[in-house]
């Protein structure tokens, strides 16, 4: 399953340097099979501790974690949504992602001048998610007439629901609202699911700080973007991008040592690829043997068929069963046998949904 979350910030907010710590820290290219990876996007492991302990118990010859993909949008500057820039390129870009992990700057430098020439993150933030409403505007602007035509007759009840929906969101861009924010009906969402709305993507802070304020309370920048961001009710990730681009290049006991010595326990990217893998709606199952253990992402709410089909398509057409255990009892009994023999060991149907941390064995017939 290939679901991409996009970089995107204003010029000199460490955004380039966030994401040369990404693709220093991307996966081996034979661990994420049948893919293409391109210059501008980066594949990282999601660090899974129960994969870790599973593999402890089983001892297998290969390891696999889920992972999460993050593309490098083009810059972004007041205006892009009229074209200033490389507004446009920015917006095509970002329509392709699934989620947007926003770089904010939060540090003071006299040797990296900021765009505007002052420090101030909830100036950035408005900027971007103000160019960001313009294009969604404006996408509506061009569509909104047609469909109140249609709507007119009542007769095409799709249109009815698609103009009411467009002017809700429409509504709300104007009063500085996202659309992510507006509620709306079963049937006005079903209607719009083909236009994509910009401010319609899940969105994450990431709040950029100095090396040296790593471990330290929040400094001024920080506070502010946090309350600004507490307004939207968004996430904010707090980390140096200059400090994870240092981290992605040393062995994983030097790195564990610094963050020990700074009284951290794990790194602000490794935080910052768990909530991303959180905000686009992903968990995850696992497969164990003594060739391969493996984690697989799935999107909550998926049944156990589509959980299958995730493995591979045969699996979800010949579909029967899937033997299913729970993290918490397979670290207890330690294999499936003794599972069974306990009673904690499940036959599940086409119905089921899959939980976090299922451990499973598909059984299908071809």
């Amino acid at each position: 399953m290939s679901l991409t979350a996009g970089i995107v910030g204003l010029p000199n907010v460490g955004k380039s340097t966030l994401f040369n710590a990404i693709t220093k820290s991307k996966v081996l290219s034979e661990n994420y099979p049948f893919a293409t990876i391109e210059p501008n996007v980066g594949v990282v492991a999601v660090k899974d501790k129960r994969l870790d302990k599973i593999v402890e118990i089983v001892n297998p010859k290969n390891v696999v974690y889920t992972t999460v993909s993050f593309t490098d949008i083009a810059g972004l500057v007041k205006g892009a949504s009229k074209g200033e820039g490389l507004g446009n390129q920015f917006l095509s870009h970002i329509r392709e992602v699934d989620a947007i992990c926003q770089v904010v700057r939060c540090f003071d430098s006299d040797k990296i001048i900021h765009v505007n020439g002052v420090v101030d993150p909830v100036d950035d933030m408005e900027t971007i998610n103000m160019e960001l409403a313009m294009s969604d505007l404006d996408v509506i602007e061009k569509i909104i007439e047609k469909v109140k035509k249609r709507a007119k007759l009542k007769a095409d009840k799709i249109a009815v629901y698609q103009f009411s929906a467009l002017q809700k969101v429409r509504e709300a861009l104007l009063a500085g609202k996202m659309a992510r924010e507006v509620e709306l009906t079963k049937e006005e969402t079903d209607s719009i699911v083909g236009i994509s709305f910009l401010t319609n993507k899940p969105l994450i802070y990431i709040l950029n700080i100095s090396e040296g304020e790593v471990g330290l309370p929040d400094n001024k920048y920080v506070k502010a973007a946090k309350e600004y961001a507490a307004i939207q009710g968004t996430k904010c990730v707090v980390i140096s991008a200059l400090m994870e681009e240092e981290l992605s290049q040393m062995e994983e006991e030097d790195k564990n040592m610094l963050l020990d010595d700074i009284g951290i326990t794990e790194s602000g990217l490794d935080v910052l690829i768990k909530e991303t893998y959180s905000l686009l709606g992903l968990e995850t199952f696992f497969t164990e043997g003594e060739k391969e253990c493996r984690a697989w992402t799935f999107k909550k709410g998926m049944t156990a068929p589509e959980c299958a089909g995730v493995i591979h398509t045969d699996f979800q057409k010949g579909f029967i069963k899937a033997e299913v255990v729970s993290y918490d009892d397979f670290v207890q009994y330690k294999s499936f046998v003794k599972l069974k023999e306990a009673g904690r060991l499940r036959l599940e149907g086409k119905d089921y949904v899959f939980q976090d941390g299922d451990i499973t064995v598909f059984r299908f017939n071809l």
